[in-house]
């Protein structure tokens, strides 16, 4: 669970983008960290990734990053913030389309993907992961101990490339149940 905390937030963080207007308001916000890159840095990231045609990884990021149309994270460390983040998740997924793709809970966070169907069934329009409860000083950085972390990533996801580069960079298995929806 520490690796795949740690890890979203630190693979997730170059490639931030697309807004959601409920979310919005964490955007300025004292006490949250809030990343946000625009699309063109996306396919700047994925264009850089193509060069390495003898990895496949490099090239499942680069195709996931020219589908992806934003990616946005944000980060507290407030008790009460985080509250109000759970809140908003609640209140975003009711007035949207998304479904729990899955619940992963154990003594050091709960962490739950929520997926928006795209095209056909391997692939997302929208991808909501929410991290809450975290009970660990090893999962902050720098010394922060973070209570929630918001990512929403939106664009045409394939979810069995997010699969393979899960599996390939060995992270816990539950996330590689994403890719296999």
């Amino acid at each position: 669970m520490k690796k795949l905390s740690v890890f979203l937030v630190l693979a997730v963080l170059p490639f931030l983008g697309s807004s959601q207007s409920i979310f919005d308001k964490y955007d300025n916000m004292k006490d949250v960290g809030s990343v946000t890159i625009n699309k063109g840095m996306i396919r700047l990231a994925g264009n850089i990734a193509a060069f390495d045609e003898s990895d496949q990884d490099a090239q499942d990021f680069a195709d996931i990053a020219q589908g992806l149309e934003g990616i946005r994270v944000f980060i507290t460390e407030d008790a009460r913030i985080s509250e109000d983040m759970g809140k908003t998740v609640k209140k975003y997924l009711k007035s949207s389309s998304l479904e729990e793709l899955m619940k992963v809970r154990d003594k050091d966070a709960t962490v739950k993907f929520y997926i928006k169907q795209g095209r056909d069934e391997d692939h997302v329009s929208e991808l909501l992961l929410f991290v809450s409860d975290i009970n660990s000083d090893e999962l902050g950085i720098d010394h922060r101990k973070f209570e929630s972390v918001l990512v929403s990533m939106t664009g045409d996801i394939d979810l069995n490339k997010i699969g393979a580069l899960t599996k390939k960079m060995d992270l816990p298995k539950e996330l590689n149940e994403v890719g296999e929806k």
